[in-house]
């Protein structure tokens, strides 16, 4: 089979991810689920040939380092792709993505996610293990703000994914490696370009973060994405990235700049399919004090205390999932992130809109 042909199966069975590899027929990622396409065992050379043709123009370049991050519209759908070198062939990871940005209602996202588009100023982070549907999750917000608000969004991105169209707002979309040599010299050039939204693709790096806090704290509204799987786990990452000496600093100015936290992951639905479990964390008075001081094991219980307000823990909402029948025992706790209890603490009568309260 071809790429084309490949990509158009996938995306008919509702797959996420295509794997080419030599020795193995092709495969794709159905429900979280590794499953068999059609086709034969795929040789090195026809490996090799996907990833010429993949690649194309930047081939050399891929070979020269052992991999190569790309974005392209395959049989209609966009995607997203690794090439990369292993045991002496190709192999190629293949994300499809949706073929529109969806609306933040349809992505089962808990209320509070809907504030998010119209903050003015400050750092949202959007966090989770890769596959989590954070890339989704910022796309569905900032087509939000595109055509709700007269903005300029500029966002840096490794490779882009999803491209938008200008309705309301201006905006760039830069890729880092093409567009810009790094997040970081990218993001210190946004600075200078007069945008009022910023997306950071990966906050990873001292620089990165250093530069995007400067930006939340001088009136930009910044998006980012962590690779962790809690709000306090977030606060811990960034902080950790920095010396000793400056982390009393940065702590003091993320107390200041962070607006809220979303932690999502993507579990198996009842029935087929799949279903976001999400932690909401939205900062106040109590929450930066936590921050400033360090205090960050005792955001779990700030967080369970102010579901007034739309904040929830990840194992509350998963129970809320179960009790509805969405998720199944086992999925609930394989999921949940305090394995110590099968079932998360009560948290004072007080829950997030949008989700049932828990049998």
């Amino acid at each position: 089979m071809t790429v084309e042909e490949l990509v158009a199966k996938a995306a008919l069975d509702g797959a996420s991810d295509i794997h080419l590899v030599r020795g193995l027929t092709p495969r794709y990622r159905v429900d979280g689920e590794i499953r068999e396409m059609d086709g034969g065992v795929l040789t090195a050379q026809q490996c090799e040939d996907f990833a010429r043709e993949l690649a194309g123009a930047d081939f050399n370049r891929a070979r020269a380092a052992g991999e190569v991050d790309l974005a392209m519209t395959i049989a209609g759908v966009r995607c997203r792709l690794n090439l990369f070198q292993q045991q002496r062939a190709w192999s190629a990871a293949i994300r499809l993505l949706k073929d529109h940005i969806p609306e933040l209602s349809e992505l089962g996202l808990p209320a509070a996610a809907a504030e998010f588009p119209g903050y003015s100023q400050g750092l949202v982070l959007i966090t989770g293990e890769t596959g989590s549907g954070k890339s989704t999750t910022l796309a569905a917000i900032l087509e939000r703000i595109n055509r709700k608000e007269c903005k300029h969004i500029l966002t840096l991105e490794d490779p882009i994914e999803y491209v938008y169209t200008p309705d309301r707002c201006v905006i760039n979309q830069r890729e880092v490696g093409k567009d810009t040599q790094s997040f970081a010299a990218g993001l210190r050039s946004a600075l200078r370009e007069d945008p009022d939204v910023i997306l950071v693709g990966e906050m990873r790096d001292l620089e990165t973060i250093e530069t995007a806090l400067t930006a939340a704290e001088t009136g930009h509204l910044v998006f980012g994405t962590v690779h962790t799987n809690s709000a306090a786990d977030s606060i811990d990452r960034i902080v950790d990235v920095f010396p000793a000496a400056r982390q009393q600093q940065i702590r003091l100015q993320l107390s200041m700049t962070l607006k809220a936290v979303l932690s999502q992951q993507l579990l198996p639905r009842v029935g087929g399919g799949r279903v976001l479990a999400c932690e909401v964390m939205k900062t106040d008075g109590a929450i930066r004090n936590l921050i400033r001081e360090g205090k960050t094991p005792q955001i779990i219980n700030a967080i369970q205390t102010t579901g007034a307000v739309g904040n929830i823990l990840m194992d509350r909402c998963l129970q809320n999932l179960r009790s509805a029948g969405t998720i199944t025992e086992e999925t609930y706790r394989s999921a949940l992130r305090d394995q110590s209890q099968g079932t998360p603490p009560p948290a004072n009568g007080l829950r997030a809109p949008g989700f049932k309260r828990p049998l």
